[in-house]
C-alpha cells in the first residue's frame, strides 16, 4: 500500500427524538460512546486522526502559510482577496475575527481530541500484536505534540487538554495554561512516543521513531536547550534511516515522494476518489493567471528569489518564475485538476535536521562540526563551502541557508521567533520595500480567535488585540 488515504470513517452522531424509532442510528454511522472497542475500530479512528491533518486549518492549506507569510519569505499578491485573511497576516493587521486563525484553532483542537480519544480507550482494546498497539499510541502522542508545538508558537499560552472531552462543559472556565506547561506536555508526549514507535513502516505517511526524535530536537532547539537538542538530532542522523538526496530536483518530485530525505509528510494524491484526496494548495499558492482559479497567496518574495545565486540548483527547483517573472513555489507540483494537487506537504525532512545540527553545534561552540553540516546543504546545491568562521558569522550563514533550503515549508516565521529576530528583520524588510508597516512585540503572537473568547470568557485575549 503506497499511501494512507485519509478518508474519515468515524462520525459522532448526536440525536434527540421523542420516539424510540427516531433514535435509531443510521447503520453507516457509529456512535462514539459505543466505538473503539476493537482493533479494527481503533485503526479506523487513528486513520481519521491522520485525516484531520489534511484539513484546511492545518496542513491542507493554512498552517504552512502561517509559518511563512508573516515573514520576509512570502507575501500575498492581492491582499484584499479571500476576505483579506492572508493579506492582513502579511501586513500585520490580523484581527481576532480572521477566518484563518479561527480554522487553525478549531482544526487543531479537533485533532487533539481525536488523539485523546484513542489514547483514552486503546489500553482496554485487545490487539493481535502488542507492538502495533504501542505504535498507535506513539503515533497519537506524536500528532498531539506536533499540534501543541504549532499552537504554542503561534498563540503563546493556550488551553491544554490531554484527556478525552466527553463533556465540553468540563473545560469551560479553565482558561489558558502557561507556555512552560505546554512545552512540558510536548516533551513528555514525544519522549514516550520515541520509546514505542517503530524504526520503519511499510505504509507511507505513518509516524516513525525518527520523526519523534526530529520533532523533539526542534522543540529543544526552540527552547534553547542545545545539548538536549543535539542528542535528539544526532540520534536521527546516526539512525541512517534518512539522507540528503543527491539532487535538489528529486526531493519534491511526484514520482519520488516519501524518499529517504522525507521524515514525515502529510499525504495527498490527485485523481483518487473523484479528486477528493488532492490538495488545493497549489491553486491557492500560485500567482494569478498561472493556473485556473489561482489566488496568489503566500508567494515567494522577489527579495528571497534574488538571494539564490545563478549556480544554486535550488533556483528553479525550489522557486521558479512565471513567464511574467513572478516567483512561485515549485516544491508544489502543478496538478491536472487545479484543486486536486498531488504534492505531499512535508512536515519534517532531513535537510532541516542537518541545518538544525549546524545551528546547535554553533551555539555549543563546535565551529568545525557546524561548518561541515552547513556545507552538506550548500554542496548539495552546487555551492562552495561556507566562508563563515566565527559563531556570529555562522549564525547569519545558517539563517540564510534555512531560507534558501526550506522556503515554502512553513519554517521561516518560527525561525525568526526562535532566534529573536522577528521584529528587527521584518521592520528592516518593510523599510526596504518602502512599506509603512511597523512590527511591534504585540505581533509576535497571533490573536486568540474571537469565537473562542466569546464561548469561554476565561480565555483571555493576547495583549494588544483587545
Amino acid at each position: 500500500m503506497k499511501k494512507i488515504f485519509f478518508i474519515p470513517t468515524v462520525l459522532i452522531v448526536l440525536l434527540t427524538a421523542c420516539t424510540k424509532d427516531l433514535e435509531q442510528l443510521p447503520i453507516t454511522d457509529k456512535e462514539l460512546s459505543k466505538f473503539l472497542t476493537t482493533e479494527i475500530e481503533v485503526e479506523e479512528y487513528v486513520v481519521s486522526t491522520y485525516a484531520s491533518l489534511q484539513t484546511n486549518g492545518l496542513y491542507g492549506l493554512y498552517l504552512p502559510a502561517m509559518g511563512e507569510i508573516p515573514s520576509d519569505n512570502t507575501y500575498d499578491e492581492v491582499p484584499a482577496n479571500d476576505g483579506a485573511i492572508y493579506g492582513d497576516m502579511d501586513e500585520f493587521k490580523t484581527i481576532p475575527q480572521n477566518g484563518m486563525i479561527a480554522d487553525n484553532w478549531r482544526a487543531s483542537y479537533v485533532t487533539i481530541q481525536r488523539c485523546n480519544v484513542v489514547l483514552n480507550r486503546i489500553e482496554n482494546v485487545p490487539f493481535r500484536i502488542a507492538i502495533t498497539k504501542n505504535a498507535r499510541m506513539g503515533e497519537m502522542k506524536f500528532i498531539r505534540a506536533l499540534i501543541y508545538f504549532n499552537l504554542v508558537q503561534l498563540y503563546g499560552d493556550i488551553p491544554l487538554a490531554i484527556d478525552e472531552t466527553k463533556d465540553p462543559n468540563f473545560y469551560f472556565g479553565k482558561g489558558r495554561q502557561l507556555v512552560a506547561e505546554i512545552y512540558n506536555q510536548i516533551t513528555k508526549d514525544l519522549t514516550e512516543a520515541i520509546q514505542v514507535l517503530p524504526t520503519t513502516t511499510t505504509q507511507a505517511g505513518r509516524v516513525i521513531k525518527t520523526a519523534a526524535q526530529a520533532l523533539l530536537g526542534k522543540v529543544y532547539l526552540t527552547q534553547k536547550k542545545f545539548t538536549d537538542a543535539k542528542i535528539q538530532l544526532d540520534a536521527v542522523i546516526a539512525s541512517n534511516a534518512h539522507s540528503l538526496l543527491p539532487s535538489t530536483a528529486d526531493i519534491f518530485s511526484l514520482t519520488n515522494e516519501n524518499n529517504r530525505e522525507i521524515i514525515f509528510a502529510i499525504q495527498f494524491a490527485s485523481g483518487v476518489n473523484s479528486n477528493t484526496e488532492g490538495s488545493i494548495m497549489y491553486q491557492q499558492f500560485a500567482p494569478t493567471g498561472l493556473i485556473s482559479g489561482a489566488k496568489g497567496h503566500n508567494l515567494p518574495t522577489r527579495e528571497l528569489y534574488n538571494k539564490y545565486t545563478i549556480t544554486d540548483t535550488r533556483r528553479g527547483n525550489y522557486i521558479a518564475l512565471t513567464t511574467g517573472n513572478v516567483p512561485f513555489n515549485n516544491k508544489l507540483k502543478r496538478p491536472t485538476v487545479p484543486a486536486d494537487g498531488g504534492s505531499d506537504i512535508v512536515v519534517l525532512r532531513f535537510a532541516d535536521i542537518v541545518l538544525m545540527q549546524a545551528e546547535v553545534e554553533t551555539e555549543l561552540g563546535n565551529i568545525t562540526i557546524a561548518q561541515a553540516a552547513l556545507n552538506r546543504i550548500r554542496n548539495r546545491a552546487a555551492l562552495a563551502n561556507t566562508t563563515a568562521t566565527t559563531q556570529i558569522q555562522l549564525r547569519d550563514a545558517i539563517e540564510l541557508e534555512r531560507r534558501l533550503e526550506l522556503v515554502g515549508e512553513g519554517y521561516r516565521w518560527f525561525d525568526l521567533l526562535r532566534t529573536g529576530k522577528a521584529i528587527t528583520t521584518m521592520n528592516a524588510w518593510f523599510t526596504a520595500e518602502n512599506k509603512l508597516i511597523t512590527v511591534t512585540p504585540k505581533f509576535l503572537l497571533f490573536p486568540i480567535p474571537q469565537n473562542q473568547i466569546d464561548t469561554d470568557p476565561t480565555i483571555k485575549q493576547n495583549e494588544g488585540y483587545n
